[in-house]
């Protein structure tokens, strides 16, 4: 069976005051997301193309401030023919990066910070003046967001209603994946479950927030495509949110 292309979705328009988000995020065959602190190590070859494919669908590529210190993010395509035909639908070549952080505690000599052949944005949320400049300093936008419930909601207007963002493509951490789940904001999301078993109590799964679901407020989903590929052990799962 051949894989998945993700290249080019046909997605509906966003929503009023906030774009149309799609979780992407690779898993261990037990739920899990992180071995020895980062998710290297799951996921496949396999897995990373079908990332990049779904980069190429996105205005911009989201992740929360503990994946970038674990393993760096960037919104680069890796792929020439991703890039052309991101241009032939007018887009930029590559998305923007975007990442949201609440202590501003953020590693500034990442290539998210220094790379030259992307651009970036940076969430922070009631930072301190010296946090601010630090970044500022970067050469990267930074918008201060207010602190609490009302961070992430606020993020999701910014960057629709000011930097213009109709798909968002969020990919973690789980504490962020989270706080869009709880707010409804999430639309789809895309999961490869890989073939091995991670245990332990604390590694994360891919949504970990501070307040678990009820029976009664669990999202609901309907599974779109789930495709087995027998040389990697992976299943590929495209999920819509139920509304």
């Amino acid at each position: 069976m051949p894989l998945p292309d993700y290249s080019e979705l046909v997605l509906p328009p966003p929503p009023p005051g906030r774009p149309y988000v799609l979780v992407n995020m690779v898993m261990s065959a037990d739920g899990k997301v992180v071995v020895e602190g980062n998710e290297l190590g799951i996921g496949s070859d396999a897995d990373r193309r079908l990332m990049r494919q779904l980069r190429a669908n996105a205005d911009v590529v989201l992740a929360g401030a503990g994946t970038l210190r674990a393993t760096g993010t960037s919104p680069r395509l890796g792929d020439p023919a991703l890039e052309a035909a991101r241009r032939r639908r007018g887009k930029p070549p590559v998305p923007l990066a975007a990442t949201l952080s609440a202590s501003g505690n953020l590693p500034l000599d990442r290539a998210f910070f220094t790379a030259t052949d992307f651009d970036a944005v940076v969430y922070l949320a009631s930072p301190t003046a010296q946090t601010r400049q630090a970044v500022e300093h970067t050469g990267r936008r930074v918008v201060v967001l207010p602190k609490g419930n009302e961070t992430v909601p606020a993020m999701l207007r910014h960057l629709r209603e000011q930097i213009g963002c109709r798909v968002l493509l969020c990919e973690g951490g789980p504490t962020l994946n989270a706080a869009l789940f709880q707010i409804g904001a999430v639309y789809e999301y895309f999961v490869t479950v890989g073939p091995g078993i991670v245990g332990g109590r604390e590694t994360f799964t891919p949504v970990a927030g501070d307040r678990p679901f009820t029976r009664a407020t669990l999202p609901a989903m309907e599974l779109l495509s789930a495709v087995p590929s027998p040389e990697t052990g992976e299943v590929y799962c495209r999920y819509r949110v139920r509304r």
